[in-house]
């Protein structure tokens, strides 16, 4: 930001370091149980509070090379750039509104923390930002050299490309149904679901020796070597065990696993223990979650209809989110990455992010 927008970068960091700071006292004063998706949401409102000071940003900068005085520029620039912080936020609002009243568990705790940073990043970005430069400025920090000014880019014609780059997404998106297919046709999940999907079993080991990073990659890869899958290892604090998660394993296989322990690791028999363990994302928060995107789309569609009077930017608004959502299940599907709770996390960040960046070009 300081490199980009020099004296209002400052400023913009500055904003930055006591959003951050109010997040966590919120975050505390409340008393939220934070989750992966919820600390996602905190990330996606940085993001939020960094593109609403890059939007006022551009605005001064256009505006001092028209000719306006730097005082005039940041004046003007916060003026301009009010509707689109404004839209953009509140449009994230009822998604996130609809998320926390309709989804549970996971998705309500991202809901929450993208609520309450959404409202803290547009106080730091349109009160304290404000304030800061100003202050700046007052303290002779005026020239227009400090402010940067609008630079010429070279103009491509996407929306003349239009046709080849919708051609090309429809191609990547109807891939990666392609393969979905495919994998459910050959028996398997039509996505690489892991344990927080599907459940599987935990084995617990005590090891004779004390546990180090280097052991614990002996382990994960003789237990991949023999099963034929990555399990994921962790350590019990304050003992010398593993607790290996992998997909649900026969009693043959428990035997196996038991037998490759006790021959490569000299571990004693009885230091093993199995036992299932249930999937951590239930069916219903799946329905849930699922329902809460689609209601939120809609409102969305509805307000972003209302707001801008024309139907076709709703609609376009949502075919873009869409769009994105789907880019990013085809890479889940091509690549087999396993979803987890990092899945749910990631898929409502776009929602939450792709809807905001559309709203800033249609306000312009």
């Amino acid at each position: 930001m300081i490199s980009l927008y020099r004296i209002p970068g400052v400023a913009a960091s500055i904003a930055l370091v006591l959003y951050v700071l109010l997040m966590l006292l919120a975050l505390n004063g409340l008393n939220i149980t934070l989750t992966l998706p919820g600390v996602a949401g905190i990330v996606l409102s940085i993001g939020m509070a960094v593109d609403a000071n890059v939007i006022i940003f551009t605005r001064i900068k256009e505006e001092i090379a028209k000719g306006k005085t730097v005082r005039s520029s940041i004046k003007i620039g916060f003026e301009k750039a009010l509707s689109a912080i404004v839209d953009g936020n509140v449009t994230t609002l009822l998604a996130a509104a609809v998320l926390y009243f309709i989804g549970s568990g996971t998705v309500k705790g991202f809901a929450t923390t993208l609520a309450i940073g959404i409202i803290l990043s547009m106080f730091t970005a349109l009160v304290v930002t404000k304030f800061v430069l100003n202050a700046l400025f007052a303290l002779g920090l005026d020239n227009e050299k400090l402010y940067g000014a609008a630079k010429e880019y070279k103009v491509r014609n996407y929306v003349g490309n239009f046709k080849k780059f919708a051609a090309g997404s429809l191609v990547v998106i109807l891939i990666g149904f392609a393969i979905m297919g495919y994998n459910k046709v050959s028996g398997n999940d039509i996505l690489n679901f892991g344990l927080d999907f599907k459940g599987g079993t935990s084995t617990s080991v005590v090891m004779k020796e004390e546990c180090t990073d280097e052991l614990k990659v002996k382990v994960s890869n003789a237990v991949e070597n023999l099963l034929g899958e990555t399990p994921v290892v962790s350590e019990v604090s304050g003992e010398n065990t593993y607790v290996i998660k992998t997909n649900n394993l026969t009693s043959d296989k428990r035997a196996e696993l038991e037998t490759m322990f006790t021959e490569q690791f000299g571990v004693a028999q009885d230091s093993i223990t199995s036992e299932a363990i249930s999937a951590t994302v239930s069916n219903e928060m799946k329905t849930d979650a699922v329902k809460a995107v689609l209601i939120a789309t809609v409102c969305m569609l509805l307000y972003i209809w209302i707001r801008f009077k024309d139907i076709r930017f709703g609609s376009s608004a949502v075919i873009a989110l869409l769009h994105d959502v789907l880019i990013v299940l085809t890479v889940y599907a091509v690549v087999r990455i396993a979803v987890g709770n990092t899945f749910i996390a990631c898929m409502l960040t776009i929602v939450g992010y792709s809807i905001n960046a559309t709203i800033v070009i249609f306000d312009r």
